[in-house]
């Protein structure tokens, strides 16, 4: 799946799209591989693609799975550049004190949390400390689900750095997002800069 999201990035770029980071889910599987770091670095090296640019997205639950030995794997992906979210925030289990250990990028606060934001307190409280906790932590943070402009107002007010949903767009095949893209640069460009 990484080369494939690779290839399909290089392409992006060929066609003259600006290097906008490519997100891959990774499985409990993948990651447990002996050889995951390798495949990891192979895969970039093969397409000649800024570490920076990937960014590598892990569930909460798989990092508490068996925290020391993710600590090490996430120890060696950040060497590389390469860019690590946890997926999923908040629904998991995790420690607060492993948290702050972890070499991750991003904390992306679960849908669950968002789309009820404008009218459940419980679910506003908690994505504000979520942000709040991301931003002490100097991680950007990611909010999954945004589907109205309510929601998106919240999450900006609140010091949100990215959010993604239908917001924006229903999931595209990857021939249909440079159309996509071209077609609403001005309207991304304009989010970029709040």
């Amino acid at each position: 799946m990484l080369r494939a999201a690779c290839q399909q990035y290089v392409a992006w770029i060929q066609d003259g799209l600006p290097q906008i980071p490519v997100a891959v889910n990774i499985s409990m599987i993948q990651f447990r591989r002996s050889d995951f770091v390798d495949i990891i670095k192979d895969i970039i090296e093969e397409y000649k693609i800024e570490p920076s640019s990937i960014e590598l997205e892990i569930t909460e639950s798989m990092i508490m799975e068996n925290v020391e030995e993710m600590m090490a794997i996430l120890h060696q992906l950040h060497a590389i550049g390469v860019k690590l979210a946890v997926d999923d925030f908040g629904t998991g289990h995790s420690s607060l004190a492993y948290l702050k250990r972890f070499e991750v990028d991003t904390l992306k606060i679960d849908r669950s949390f968002v789309s009820h934001v404008n009218d459940d307190q419980d679910d506003a409280i908690i994505a504000k400390a979520i942000i709040s906790l991301a931003k002490s932590l100097n991680l950007r943070i990611a909010a999954e689900g945004v589907e109205t402009e309510d929601q998106l107002g919240f999450l900006r007010e609140h010091g949100c750095d990215e959010a993604q949903g239908y917001l924006f767009t229903v999931p595209l095949k990857a021939n249909e997002f440079a159309a996509w893209y071209w077609k609403n640069s001005k309207r991304i460009a304009a989010a970029n800069s709040v």
